[in-house]
């Protein structure tokens, strides 16, 4: 990460000032490299001084020597009701006439003319009373050509728009390192954000969101050793009580029936440490995912077919195996509970060249869930509607979303048509997962 150097401005104020300035002045400068290189501008500006210096010398000679200067520099004579009106060049015509003005007086008119033929007409009340016609050559003016004025200035535009984007776009970058932050610390990663190479105003920003993640995490931390310290205190007197019903025979069926319960609560144990354990500390293997589902689906087809597999051809991606594991178990668990046979789990890959990511579905033809639960089912403690409510502590699809997040992607349920239920993982592959991967 760049450090701000100490000369660069530490607030969002002077930053903003100083990105301004920098804009305005740059513009400033390439319109004058403008100008500066605008040779036409420097001719027409030559050409009407010599204009102003021919007609001092024309005025200022004998009535015999103002024929010769006519004849020789092309000047005429016109009453000034044959004086056509001038046309506007710009900026030429106001070259000339502020040339004329400053030599020859300020009340001096100059009219010009481009065509029929080029010419200026010039009334130098300072010098004499009539309105002089002196020859204009056509080269200054058919120099002028608007286009290439407007795509320097258009030029000019696109480039103090460059600097200006990138100025703003140091501006938003503490805003978006903090969006950033956001989204890992909502993921359960540790995160810090540096304050100091960041704006005055954004540092107790900073300061306030690194506090705030500081206490998420140790609130996680207490919350994990509670969990695992009840899971892990109340196995032991689990185990005694079924030991001493294994040694009771006046009621099998009601001994029976308390095995059952203590099973059941072993395995709500058994979720709260999954939950507790999400696989963030287990290395990543490059796996072949069609294998890995058949290690997880062949128990379940030992007697006969219970699990139907429907496997497309899929790149090796780096997973954790153990807790794909877990998350497969959990959907096919899930599955098999409310439909008791007919599930399917189809793997596929989905998406542009450009974003691709790997869908595993778990379907299942049971009762299905009411759409209006189907955003907070993902949450723990929560079973579902009484469609699907059934034994556990409602952690398995919370423990599924934990992985799926954990690898970069997100999980979805899907009432099918025709009833039944569709489990959709979503995985990039390699890259962040789209938006509408679901």
């Amino acid at each position: 990460m760049i450090k701000t150097p100490l000369w660069f401005p530490q607030s969002f104020f002077a930053r903003t000032l100083w990105l301004v300035l920098i804009v305005v002045l740059f513009s400033k400068a390439l319109t004058l490299v403008y100008l500066m290189m605008n040779e036409d501008v420097l001719v027409d500006r030559q050409y009407s001084h010599g204009a102003a210096l021919t007609l001092r010398a024309y005025w200022a000679a004998t009535p015999t020597q103002r024929d010769v200067i006519a004849d020789a520099a092309g000047l005429k004579r016109v009453p000034s009701n044959k004086v056509p009106v001038t046309e506007q060049h710009w900026p030429y015509s106001d070259i000339f006439e502020r040339q004329m003005q400053a030599e020859l007086g300020p009340d001096t008119e100059v009219r010009v003319r481009a065509s029929s033929p080029p010419a200026l007409w010039v009334h130098a009340p300072s010098l004499g009373n009539e309105w002089l016609r002196v020859p204009l050559y056509p080269h200054p003016l058919r120099g002028q050509r608007i286009w290439n004025v407007l795509g320097w200035f258009l030029a000019i535009g696109l480039l103090s728009t460059a600097a200006a984007w990138i100025f703003v776009r140091q501006l938003n970058a503490p805003l978006k390192r903090l969006v950033y932050a956001a989204r890992h610390v909502g993921q359960g990663r540790s995160v810090r954000l540096p304050i100091s190479d960041t704006p005055s105003e954004m540092t107790e920003v900073y300061r306030a969101f690194n506090q705030m993640a500081e206490d998420v995490q140790q609130a996680a931390r207490e919350r994990e050793l509670m969990l695992a310290g009840v899971s892990h205190d109340l196995r032991t007197p689990l185990t005694r009580l079924r030991l001493s019903l294994e040694f009771l025979q006046s009621d099998s069926e009601l001994t029976e029936d308390m095995v059952r319960d203590i099973e059941d609560m072993d395995a709500i144990l058994d979720q709260f440490l999954a939950f507790i354990r999400d696989g963030r500390d287990e290395p990543l293997e490059v796996l072949d995912l069609a294998e890995v589902i058949g290690e997880v689906v062949a128990p379940y087809n030992q007697k006969q077919e219970t699990v139907r597999l429907f496997l497309e051809p899929v790149p090796q991606v780096p997973l954790r195996r153990v807790s794909l594991k877990r998350l497969l178990v959990n959907l096919i668990e899930n599955a098999l509970r409310y439909a008791g046979s007919a599930v399917e789990v189809a793997v596929s890959v989905s998406g542009d060249h450009s974003a691709p990511y790997l869908v595993i579905s778990v379907l299942d033809r049971g009762p299905g869930i009411d759409p209006q639960e189907l955003a907070s089912i993902f949450n723990p403690f929560i079973r579902g509607d009484r469609a699907r409510g059934g034994q556990g502590a409602g952690l398995g699809l919370a423990i599924v979303k934990r992985i799926a997040a954990l690898h970069g992607g997100n999980v979805e349920l899907r009432n099918r048509s025709g009833g039944g239920l569709e489990a959709r993982v979503c995985l990039p592959l390699g890259l962040l997962l789209p938006r509408d991967a679901v």
